[in-house]
């Protein structure tokens, strides 16, 4: 990618999203609007139905189901499946945002649709169990326990052939679990090796526990602190339900910059990043380490002026279709490029 040198520009907003919010009366969405976690459930859900109903049905995928899978405490939790009409692809798992709070199997489904149905992807969509009824490490110990289910299954229940590509992917919160999953396996390995990560808008460290070395160029949390969609309100919504115990905020399975094993294992990596969000240059650090220190192979599509989520919420607008495209098109440089 083009090295982008000044990354606080990229939140000046859009002539897009400047004609947007006029239209809505000039005041963006923000989840930390909402007074706890059980509201902002009911909102989330509803919007983001409404997003996979603006675009076309994908055609190509032959069945879609839910599966109950026993987590490491004996807990169940629900993966849904999507497997091509064509057998024998590659396979991805999935991890949705909310802030490891709100969410569920809907947030995901336009993208597990568009992996299955037109890049013959054998898809697993995990709903993993939400913060404050399980705390942390809740949510990356049911994704790493989904992933190895998914890669466990992946010949025979699944149809797939992740020798072809094995993607595991996710939004904000997801993009933290993919991160956390893929380092993971960088230390305890799969029945099959992860090929690619796709990152979108992640949350890669809490912003109390960064790197010492890094500090300087991670502007963005303090930058865009009042942020349309994800304010610093509603990182500190999440983050106190999630993660009560403040102490154990720095912990790699939360704060993936901090791995205690480095990052050189890890896989060819997929960045989507918004310009305006305060979870910026957590993403673009990250990619700096990936391929300026360790020579991972990554590719960067960037939405300048743009908030967290943007698509989720206005699906309507052009640059929205952009990044579910983008999103697609990501996937498949993975499995054209990937490399455990």
């Amino acid at each position: 990618m083009a090295e982008i040198k000044d990354w606080k520009s990229l939140s000046e907003p859009t002539e897009e999203w400047n004609e947007l919010l006029k239209s809505i009366g000039g005041q963006a969405p923000d989840l930390g609007m909402f007074p706890d976690i059980a509201s902002m459930r009911t909102w989330i859900t509803e919007a983001k139905k409404a997003m996979t109903a603006n675009f076309e049905p994908v055609k190509g995928i032959k069945e879609e189901k839910d599966h109950e899978i026993t987590v490491r405490d004996g807990s169940k939790i629900t993966v849904r499946t999507y497997v091509p009409e064509k057998s024998g692809g590659p396979l991805a798992v999935i991890y949705h945002g909310g802030g490891f709070c709100i969410g569920g199997l809907e947030n995901e489904e336009l993208l597990c649709r568009n992996l299955c149905g037109r890049l013959g992807c054998s898809v697993v969509n995990v709903d993993y169990r939400l913060a404050p009824e399980h705390v942390f490490p809740a949510a990356a110990h049911d994704c790493w326990d989904a992933t190895v289910w998914a890669a466990d299954n992946a010949t025979t229940l699944l149809s797939s052939d992740p020798s072809k590509g094995f993607i595991v992917a996710g939004t904000s919160a997801g993009g933290n679990l993919a991160a956390v999953v893929s380092h993971l396996a960088q230390d305890t390995p799969l029945a099959f090796p992860i090929t690619g990560a796709h990152l979108m808008i992640p949350a890669l460290c809490n912003n109390k526990c960064y790197p010492e070395k890094y500090k300087p160029d991670l502007m963005s949390y303090e930058q865009n602190k009042n942020a349309a969609i994800l304010s610093e309100k509603a990182m500190d919504l999440f983050i106190d339900n999630y993660v009560p115990d403040a102490s154990q905020r720095s912990n790699p399975l939360l704060s993936v910059l901090n791995w205690k094993s480095g990052h050189k294992g890890q896989p060819t990596t997929y960045f989507q990043i918004c310009g305006a969000d305060p979870l910026r240059d957590e993403a673009f650090v990250y990619e700096r380490i990936l391929r300026q220190d360790l020579g991972i192979k990554t590719k960067v599509d960037v939405y300048p002026g743009l908030p967290h989520g943007f698509w989720g919420v206005f699906p309507h607008m052009k640059s929205s279709g952009k990044f579910v495209e983008d999103s697609v098109k990501g996937a498949e440089w993975l499995l054209a490029n990937g490399k455990a």
